[in-house]
């Protein structure tokens, strides 16, 4: 192939990417004006309302979602910078953070063991096969360490993906309404217990309400990665062996 075809080849993909994120981006604006115009409520999820009509668009015009990832890929890229911008709310909320250290580390312990077992018994109680089980075991941390996981102990990462994506938005949608029915208000304890069950996604949801729920969130989050990330492969490893 000439240098000619493989510059075409190359711009077309690069143009077929940006298109994928602009049609992303605005059905993701669109879902945010929709959330804002009912109140905020977390009902309207703005990821679940986004989601929707790019499946549609997708399923409709029988769209590869290949051809969709090559502009996703670049937005998974951005988690990256995104994750350590939580950052800045947690130098400014460390005051708070330091003197609930301890009751942090056994909340992050019991949540990451509840998240797995409570993914592993109900899969195989409703008969999943076992890759579908190891793809499922990890749905509670952000994508990319999930499909790291999934991978390592025989799982699919792209069925681990879509699991993470749907755990997500579970917690965020019904989160609020679990805390407040069983009464639990202070938000240092919201903020924690959305970002181990419902990582990114959550962690989004948790700052909507309050900056110090975020903060405890997003440590949520990267704890309950790296937590899970080390312990689940050698634990796997360990009982199927």
């Amino acid at each position: 192939m000439s240098d000619i075809g493989i510059k075409l080849i190359y711009w077309d993909r690069v143009l077929e990417a940006g298109f994928w994120i602009l049609v992303t981006l605005f059905f993701y604006y669109l879902a945010l004006r929709i959330q804002r115009a009912l109140g905020g409520t977390p009902l309207a999820n703005p990821v679940l309302l986004a989601s929707a009509p790019i499946i549609g668009l997708l399923w409709g015009a029988d769209i590869w979602v290949g051809d969709y990832q090559q502009g996703g890929q670049a937005l998974i890229w951005l988690l990256g910078p995104a994750t350590v911008g939580l950052a800045v709310p947690l130098y400014r909320n460390f005051a708070r953070v330091r003197p609930a250290l301890l009751p942090m580390a056994a909340s992050l312990v019991a949540g990451s063991a509840v998240a797995v077992m409570s993914a592993v018994l109900i899969g195989d109680a409703m008969g999943a096969s076992v890759e579908t089980i190891r793809s499922l075991a990890p749905k509670s941390v952000t994508t990319p360490i999930a499909m790291g996981i999934a991978d390592a102990i025989g799982g699919f990462p792209s069925l681990a993906a879509a699991f993470v994506i749907i755990t997500g938005i579970i917690g965020a949608v019904f989160g609020a309404f679990v805390f407040n029915a069983m009464g639990i208000r202070d938000a240092r304890a919201r903020g924690f217990a959305m970002g181990i069950a419902a990582h990114g996604i959550g962690t989004a949801r948790a700052f909507q309400e309050d900056e110090v729920a975020g903060t405890f969130s997003g440590v949520a989050m990267a704890l309950n990665g790296i937590v899970t990330a080390l312990v689940l492969p050698l634990l796997w490893l360990a009982f199927s062996g």
